[in-house]
Formats: structure tokens, sequence, C-alpha cells
């Protein structure tokens, strides 16, 4: 297999990339054009790999995605590349339409293009892999969750250009007879996640002695999935999905930011128990809500689990407690970021709008 993937310097592609390199004989082509949150230092030791390359290329640039397929002549695409974080899609909404739509538009062309020159066997098995986010279906109430029938309620510029992107896949798919699959996730978190993102934020914060800003009441509810159990659901999709299918993958985990933001206190606290900052939940601050903060996202993942057999194999504590020791032992890779690309500000303050003059 060659699978080409876009964003794979980024926190969910980049563990794709360590667990295909660590478990596969596939050859892989990472895209990525090192945004801020893109760093080559997550794909480790899987970058010493033959069946590894990487082409730094910005997915709005057709010329240079038509020479990647061209060059590599991959058997599929996975497409991970998109700005992800709500809180810079209300600072910066254009970013996210520049790069999750037009960037999709723009791979799904240069993927098109590749797959009409492919025959027999090799045009049969091709895929078109389109990553999305439970975030497109909107908010929940108390009850219920999210499955692949569920109606595109987004409600941020980032879950609105993800969404834009859904629906531009299934229109190659439909119009065009691109074979495409697409897959709906819940909260990823795990090694390697850029620390704007809540549990890395909280972990770092806890570790420096720093605020705990916690939106709200802290009573906004999320689905959390471990990112190597996402991994393996995406394998899943990509070499068992139907064409033209969509799939949730999720792992039922459902927490109240506050409690999980108590969680990571406490772990810390059994972690460091001599340290001054004990307890730290004594660090929580309540802060001024998010613009539109949905209220709750849950995933039913029945879909995937009786189709092809995917399940998580990650518990959210074992998973979250595995996430807390990795920062705390790995500050080399993230202690430059806070030093640079990222130092832990509040994003996504909504600015009023400006009156004509």
């Amino acid at each position: 297999m060659k699978l080409l993937l876009t964003g794979g310097a980024g926190f969910i592609g980049s563990a794709v990339v360590r667990w295909l390199m660590e478990r596969t004989n596939w050859r892989v082509l990472n895209i990525d054009c090192l945004t801020y949150a893109g760093q080559l230092a997550s794909v480790g030791g899987a970058a010493e790999s033959s069946r590894y390359s990487f082409l730094r290329a910005d997915i709005r640039d057709m010329s240079a995605m038509q020479r990647a397929f061209a060059a590599f002549e991959p058997d599929a695409v996975m497409h991970l590349a998109a700005e992800s974080h709500v809180d810079r899609s209300i600072d910066s909404p254009m970013d996210f339409l520049a790069t999750n739509v037009i960037g999709t538009y723009t791979l799904l062309q240069a993927a098109l293009q590749h797959y009409e020159r492919l025959s027999g066997e090799r045009r049969e098995n091709f895929r078109f892999h389109h990553i999305s986010t439970d975030e497109v279906f909107g908010a929940l109430g108390d009850d219920g969750k999210f499955s692949e029938d569920s109606p595109y309620q987004p409600n941020s510029p980032y879950s609105a250009s993800k969404a834009a992107s859904d629906h531009f896949a299934r229109a190659w798919l439909h119009t065009f007879e691109l074979p495409v699959v697409i897959s709906n996730c819940s909260n990823n978190y795990g090694p390697y996640q850029f620390p704007e993102k809540l549990i890395p934020l909280m972990t770092i914060n806890a570790f420096e002695g720093k605020p705990l800003p916690v939106y709200g009441a802290g009573a906004n509810v999320r689905d959390w999935l471990y990112v190597d159990d996402h991994v393996t659901g995406l394998i899943a999709v990509l070499t068992k999905g139907r064409v033209g299918e969509s799939y949730n993958i999720g792992s039922g985990a459902e927490w109240k930011n506050l409690n999980l933001v108590e969680e990571i206190c406490a772990i810390m606290d059994e972690l460091a128990p001599a340290s001054s900052l004990r307890p730290h939940r004594n660090l929580i601050k309540f802060v001024a809500d998010r613009p539109g903060h949905d209220k709750r996202y849950a995933i039913d993942a029945t879909k995937i689990k009786r189709e092809l057999g995917w399940s998580p194999a990650v518990s959210f504590r074992d998973g979250l407690r595995r996430t807390v020791e990795w920062y705390l032992h790995n500050a080399e890779w993230w202690q430059p970021i806070r030093d640079g690309a990222y130092q832990g500000d509040r994003l996504g303050l909504r600015k009023p709008a400006r009156t004509a003059s």
C-alpha cells in the first residue's frame, strides 16, 4: 500500500505515521506545510524508515499536489490536514476557510485526476479517506448521541469549514465518482498534541503553576478518544469501509470539562506528591465562556463497531494518565512551542465588529 497522507506532522497525522511505520510495510508520503501546529519532531523515529518520505507543501497549491500524485502514485489518500482549533477559528475564520475548504477542494481535484489515470485493480481499490469531526453536527442537549445520519448544524467557523469540506468530498463521490469514505471523530487526546488544546494546556499549566482556565462553569461535555484508538479506526475505515459511507469514531467517554480538569489535577497531585502546588485544583480559574460554546458532543460508534469490527482499546482514565505522564517527561517537545509559537495565551475572545465611520 502506498498512502498519501496530508497533515502528517500534526497531532493525529503523526500518530498515523508512527503506527504505520511500526506495524505495517506500507509506504507513506507525508504532505504538510508546517504551520504553527506542524511539528516534524512528532513523527519521531518513524522518519528514519525507508518507507517514509516527507514533502513540505500547501494542499491549496494545485501544481504541488498534482506533482506529488504523479511522482508518488498513491493507492489511497488519507486527508487529515486542517486548521482545527475552535478558538483560533473565532479569531481568524478566513484561515479555516482557506485550508479546510479550498485545500480540500484542491486535494480532491488532484486525487480525481490521479484516479482517472488508474486502471484495473489499482483503480478498483483506490480510496480517498476524508477525516472530519463530530462538531459538524452541532450541539446536543442532555441526551442522545450523534449518528452518521445526524443533520449537519455547525456552530463555529471551524465546524462550518469542516462541514463544507465533508460536503465537497461527498460531491466528488456522487458527481465525479471518486471513491470517497468519510469519518467523523470525537475529541482526540494523547501525546504530541499541540498545547493550545485542553488536556495538554491544563497539564503544562499545572506543571508550571499557572492558572487553569475553565470556560464558563465548566459544564460543557465532550466525548474523548485516545489518539491511538482513533488511528486504528482510521485504518479500518480506509481498508474496510464501504465507498460512499461515513463512519463515526468515538469511545463513549463523556466528561464535563470541569471534571476533566479536576482529574488532571488529581493525577498531577499523585505524580508530584512533594510539589508545593498541591492540591493542583487550587489553580483552577473560571473565565469568560467561549462565544457560541456547544454544550455537549457524544458519538454513537455502533456502525464502525458492527461493520468494521473496530473498538477502542484504551480506557479514558488510563489514556489520560499516559498523556499527563508523557507531557511531564517530554518537556523537550513542548517547551520550544511554549517559548515560540504558543505561550498559552487565551484565544477566541470575539472582538466587537467595527462600525462604518
